[in-house]
């Protein structure tokens, strides 16, 4: 999870990944809330914005557009990074996706980060179904991924993996029924 390092095209939205596809885009009104928690010299923080959001198959992306400066500009999670998820229905005000995070080395937050993702004129619970499907299906995937890598079997080079000797252009360990 990062600050401010999505790239954006012309028009605002975020330049995707290679081969990532964009499942969901939420073009006005989310409200995101983000609570740093102090770390080392930094203070503790309370990050508002109002902007878009983005859900590919990589990362959920927010993009402010509040003005005059926002707090921050962007935010980063790539889907693995997001370690829990809930879905409040508070008693007075409106559902919200509550969700904490791991954050990346040098991407401007702390451990222990959580934020609170408002809709204004959208249903929330769509979004946080999609959001966990998408979620579940990247996490399998990079478990696959691990899987199959540990999986491989190791190869040998053709020099190491053969063990016959030749005389005179003629291999020495013939097989049965063959005479040179």
């Amino acid at each position: 999870m990062a600050l401010n390092w999505t790239m954006t095209s012309g028009n605002g939205s975020p330049i995707p990944l290679p081969h990532e596809i964009t499942i969901c885009a939420i073009d006005s009104g989310a409200d995101l809330k983000l609570s740093v928690p102090a770390a080392g010299s930094s203070a503790a923080k309370s990050l508002q914005a109002t902007g878009r959001v983005y859900l590919t198959d990589k990362r959920l992306i927010f993009i402010s557009h509040t003005s005059p400066k926002p707090a921050f500009d962007s935010l980063t999670v790539p889907l693995h990074a997001i370690t829990s998820t809930k879905f409040e229905q508070p008693t007075f005000g409106s559902n919200y996706l509550a969700f904490a995070v791991r954050p990346s080395s040098e991407g401007g937050l702390t451990e222990g980060t959580t934020g609170e993702l408002r809709f204004k004129d959208r249903a929330m619970f769509e979004f946080v179904a999609l959001l966990e499907k998408t979620r579940e299906r990247a996490i399998y995937m990079a478990r696959q991924m691990e899987a199959d890598d540990e999986n491989l079997p190791t190869y040998t080079s053709p020099a190491e993996a053969s063990s016959v000797s030749f005389m005179g252009g003629v291999p020495v360990d013939n097989p049965p029924g063959y005479d040179a």
